[in-house]
């Protein structure tokens, strides 16, 4: 157990593999079966094999396994056929290419010629390049062996040139296209796997890489998951994971990016033991000698034991992905490795302090990191004591991602912040210097936050968002409930320093003037709750407090990672036994599935804001396909034996297809194939929190023990209500 917490901490900041981002195109598809990120379409009498309009990607061969794409085809006179390849970009991130040389590895059982061969072309958002023939370069494909194609594409005119030059901009490629070439009226086939764009330096290099070191491997319920430490070439493409049984030949089974020192191999429960060994992979294609070998067997878990190992996985993202000085969350990963979210480091404190708790990391570990962060933030740019939405990891300045007036002070993530800093005061407690370094540094930041400036004049009923030092109250966006801002109201009001009035809970977040009432129906679209009360009833279950069904399920997550609803009550609600209701109304509409969606039912459910969501709210105007994995592992205190069925469908049902080495992919998409391994700050803390909520409290324990807290909701009007959070 040692030796795996001081490999965890040799991890903890992630190594970015520069290779990876600037030179693959595609490697794998996600799964098997349509290959989301692709698209094809095709004019009769031609012929294109598709699969639900996208390209099939397959195991039956590949170079980087487990699958590669097929490509299936018959030119005909009078028809056409196009297949696109896009670059997988996510929110957040973006490949920049750097080579000059497209490489694809190709496969075709009878071979392929020049005049058989289809055309290629390259779009990036500036232009597109001309179409010239996928063997230009090569002149033929031998039949039955993979073998690289490459096409140099600076100068390339096409045969014949052209009337002007192309904006083409080959750093910012979007998609390849193979399109029809000669019609010659035969069926073709040909496999394409590793799609790179590299230098011409690049492919000169025959020096294969060092081979990993350190590989470790641990059985858990359905997957064993493994572990070594990063390669350090400045080329590294990433790992090559192989697999074998009793003693059988080892078979590559999964390809990883040099940006993970992790896999995760489902085998199913009670396995037999299998043997581990990994190979190192650069750009060109040079693959190093194997790693050490490691052996486990996965082994049924209880449902305590599900738990803990689902809040460990989601407690990584905050332990390991980042490569930065501040030590705080990334926003999204794959992502910006200097885009540092502050309410995703609230939240992933919170998450730290109940690894720390669970033994995930050495408690003295995880205080050494928090200490960075708090150096971070001190030195980092605030505006009257209030932090920006984002900050560049390194420098510490503003990222004004969402435009140039978001370039200042944003009071909802800097409570978030300081909510999960709260825990934490609490928490390490300890009579030792670097515990009472962190209360101390915690109570400063408190202090200092000037939540009575975002009430933008002395008198204002209500808060507001963002302030800038150029453009002042430019946003002014009011914070008015019900949402993810009661929170905001909760600190604001409990600050010993700069304080604003109770009142303000009931004038602000829970407003009803003219204001209050035009703001809701603006988001919402509807009347239903537009006094901030609903007192209406969904599919069996009231909503007391709310727009129409409830909203997203953020809104019952963001506010309650410290600020425990049991037991009481407001003049309004109780705030426990609403955002029941709220979840259950979630998860009746995945049941009703209005839209039948592939996979929506009882064990499968949760709308909330993500990645790839089509708005977050069980509507069906908002319902695009897509299950946020927070969204239903985030309530489980207020619906724990439901919220225990999705994960165990989640995990054990739709396994490798949603479940990676940071927990639960922060979403998936059954009806269009989207397993996408992203993961997004905002939302893996929401499972690590909510779930250690649900089993012991320990969150909403050190929150509330704050001083401020109980007179904060005493003059806010909560009193006890005892029986009434069902």
């Amino acid at each position: 157990m040692r030796l795996l917490f001081g490999l965890l901490f040799l991890l903890s900041s992630l190594v970015h593999a520069g290779g990876y981002d600037s030179a693959v195109i595609f490697q794998n598809a996600a799964v098997t079966g349509p290959s989301y990120h692709s698209a094809g379409s095709v004019v009769a009498p031609s012929e294109l094999e598709l699969d639900a309009n996208k390209l099939p990607a397959r195991a039956e061969r590949f170079v980087s396994p487990p699958n590669s794409l097929r490509l299936a085809w018959t030119s005909a006179f009078g028809g056409d056929w196009r297949a696109t390849i896009k670059v997988a970009s996510q929110y957040g991130h973006r490949f920049r290419f750097t080579g000059d040389t497209l490489v694809l590895n190709c496969y075709s059982e009878e071979g392929l010629s020049l005049d058989e061969a289809p055309r290629l072309y390259l779009r990036s958002a500036k232009g597109g390049s001309p179409t010239v023939s996928l063997l230009l370069k090569q002149k033929e494909l031998p039949a039955k062996k993979w073998t690289q194609v490459e096409l140099p594409l600076v100068g390339v005119r096409g045969i014949f040139g052209g009337t002007a030059d192309s904006e083409f901009d080959l750093a910012n490629l979007e998609a390849i296209e193979l399109v029809q070439g000669l019609d010659d009226g035969k069926p073709h086939v040909l496999w394409i796997d590793d799609v790179r764009l590299l230098t011409a330096e690049q492919l000169r290099d025959h020096e294969a890489p060092a081979a990993p070191q350190g590989l470790a491997a641990t059985g858990r319920d359905r997957h064993v998951d493994l572990i070594w430490r990063p390669n350090t070439e400045p080329d590294l493409l990433g790992y090559r994971l192989y697999r074998a049984e009793e003693g059988a030949k080892y078979t590559p089974i999964i390809s990883r990016p040099g940006l993970y020192q992790r896999a995760v191999d489902f085998v199913g429960g009670k396995s037999p033991e299998f043997s581990y060994r990994i190979t190192a992979v650069d750009v060109t294609g040079n693959e190093s000698k194997p790693s050490n070998v490691v052996s486990a067997a996965t082994r049924p878990h209880s449902d305590e034991e599900l738990l803990s190992m689902v809040q460990e996985g989601c407690f990584r993202y905050y332990w390991e992905a980042h490569n930065n000085p501040s030590g705080m969350a990334l926003e999204i990963l794959p992502g910006d490795e200097q885009l540092v979210a502050l309410g995703a480091s609230g939240f992933g404190i919170g998450a730290l302090v109940v690894g720390a708790e669970r033994g995930f990391a050495p408690r003295e570990q995880i205080a050494e990191r928090l200490l960075q962060i708090l150096k971070f933030l001190q030195r980092a740019d605030r505006f009257h004591g209030v932090w920006p939405h984002f900050l560049h990891g390194e420098t510490g300045h503003v990222t004004p991602l969402f435009g140039k007036y978001d370039n200042g002070s944003d009071l909802v993530e800097t409570a978030f912040l300081m909510q999960g800093l709260l825990i934490a005061r609490q928490y390490f407690d300890r009579d030792n210097p670097a515990e009472r370094e962190i209360r101390e540094r915690i109570t400063k930041l408190w202090r200092e936050v000037e939540w009575d400036w975002h009430r933008r004049e002395p008198d204002s009923p209500v808060l507001y968002w963002h302030w800038s030092p150029e453009h002042a109250w430019k946003i002014s966006h009011p914070l008015i409930g019900w949402n993810e801002t009661m929170i905001i109201y909760l600190l604001a009001i409990a600050s010993p320093t700069h304080g604003v009035p109770a009142e303000m809970f009931h004038t602000g977040f829970a407003g009803t003037d003219e204001r209050a009432i035009n703001y809701r129906r603006n988001w919402s679209r509807t009347t239903v709750g537009d006094h901030y009360v609903n007192g209406q009833t969904f599919a069996g279950h009231k909503i007391d407090v709310g727009c129409g069904n409830g909203g997203e399920l953020f809104f019952n997550q963001f506010s309650f990672h410290g600020f425990d609803p049991r037991g009481k009550r407001d003049p309004y609600t109780n705030y426990a036994r609403n955002n029941r209701n709220i979840a259950l109304v979630s998860r009746a509409y995945a049941i009703d599935n209005p839209r039948n969606r592939v996979g929506y039912g009882p064990d499968c459910w949760g709308f909330s804001a993500g990645v790839n969501n089509g708005g977050g709210r069980p509507l069906p105007r908002d319902d695009n396909g897509t299950i946020c994995s927070s969204a239903a592992l985030g309530v489980f205190p207020f619906t724990p034996d439901e919220s225990m069925a999705a994960l165990k469908h989640f995990y054990r049902e739709l396994g490798p297809k949603v479940w990676g080495v940071y927990g639960f992919h922060d979403g998936f998409n059954e009806t269009e194939q989207w397993f996408d391994e992203v993961y997004m700050g905002l939302n893996q803390a929401q499972i690590v929190v909510m779930i250690e909520n649900h089993r012991t409290g320990l969150p909403w324990k050190c929150f509330m023990a704050n001083p401020e807290v109980a007179p904060m909701l005493k003059a806010i009007g909560f009193v006890m209500d005892v029986g009434g959070d069902r």
